[in-house]
């Protein structure tokens, strides 16, 4: 076991800045081999797949339904 690397590791750690590591757990503890929300949502855009939204009338308002 390399207990100086994990001593050095620890030390870096200690010294990033609470964005640096935000961007650090979400490398390590998130799978970034799926697309993330905002990659899909880009993708969706770009593709102009729901472009014939744009044209659809609105059927609903903010009076429709029961007050929660």
């Amino acid at each position: 076991m390399n207990t100086k690397l994990v001593e050095s590791l620890l030390q870096v750690i200690l010294s990033l800045s609470d964005e640096e590591r935000s961007l650090l757990e979400e490398k390590l503890f998130f799978d970034s081999s799926e697309p993330s929300t905002r990659d899909l949502m880009l993708l969706a855009q770009a593709g102009e797949a729901f472009n014939f939204l744009e044209n659809e009338p609105d059927i609903y308002s903010l009076d429709d339904g029961e007050p929660i």
